[in-house]
């Protein structure tokens, strides 16, 4: 996030002046290893083999064979619905922002004992979900600073899956802007060499001719009551975890 004032956000790096576009102050709130976190759930998986298997055969990735399949065990219902009596709390390796604890530990509550291809899919769904509620949880920390955000902007290897964008902007409730170059951070590099080059008198203006919107995937906001339910025990874990913590510190 970047503002024209600095603005001290509890439990979130900044903020630091010019140090992502010239004359304006940036913070950064993040979330450690989402990417790996995601791998260690599918492929901790009892049924990951199966997926492994199945995917090589129609020459997807797993995570586009996950998408696909999500869409058709949903049935009626939009695909996030699946992950009712699922949820997880997203910090195996500690929290980052905004509540800035390495001592945190991931959490996952409505385990069954089936191992099938179906729970897999459910499971990844759940573990976007989560990292998505952590967003939320981070872009909450940044507003009640003074921050005032409307839209996000993905970039990265997690934007290239449609499941992790679309849970992005339902969750949030916000409108996702993703560039029409899909490895926008090379184009971040190629915008700084323009400007060493002398080929633009600013970042600003290599910003604006350089970089072009390449879709904006927008919110189902008839969703938002079920998310703002999902949120509720998204944080209730956290606040568990913690008491958990305290009975069995306590005396």
């Amino acid at each position: 996030m970047i503002s024209k004032d600095p603005i001290f956000v509890p439990g979130v790096w900044g903020p630091y002046f010019s140090a992502m576009v010239p004359g304006f102050w940036l913070n950064e709130g993040g979330q450690s290893v989402t990417g790996k976190l995601i791998d260690h759930m599918v492929q901790g998986h009892p049924a990951f083999p199966e997926l492994q298997a199945k995917a090589t055969a129609r020459c997807q990735s797993i995570y586009a064979y996950l998408n696909s399949h999500l869409d058709l065990i949903k049935k009626a219902q939009p695909v996030g619905f699946l992950t009712v009596d699922l949820h997880v709390w997203p910090d195996f390796h500690g929290n980052r922002s905004p509540l800035a604890d390495l001592t945190l530990k991931g959490m996952v509550t409505g385990l069954k004992l089936s191992q099938d291809l179906d729970d897999l899919a459910i499971l990844y769904l759940a573990t976007v979900q989560a990292i998505a509620f952590g967003t939320r949880f981070i872009i909450e920390a940044m507003e009640t600073a003074g921050h005032s955000i409307s839209t996000l902007f993905l970039c990265g290897g997690l934007s290239k899956n449609p499941l992790f964008v679309q849970m992005h902007a339902d969750i949030t409730g916000m409108p996702v802007v993703l560039s029409q170059e899909v490895e926008s951070v090379l184009l971040g590099a190629a915008i700084l060499g323009a400007c060493a080059s002398g080929d633009f008198a600013s970042v600003q203006e290599a910003m604006a001719k350089m970089s072009k919107v390449g879709k904006v995937v927008f919110p189902r906001h008839e969703d938002k009551k079920y998310y703002d339910k999902k949120y509720q025990v998204f944080l209730k874990l956290v606040e568990h975890q913690k008491e958990y913590l305290a009975i069995m510190n306590g005396d």
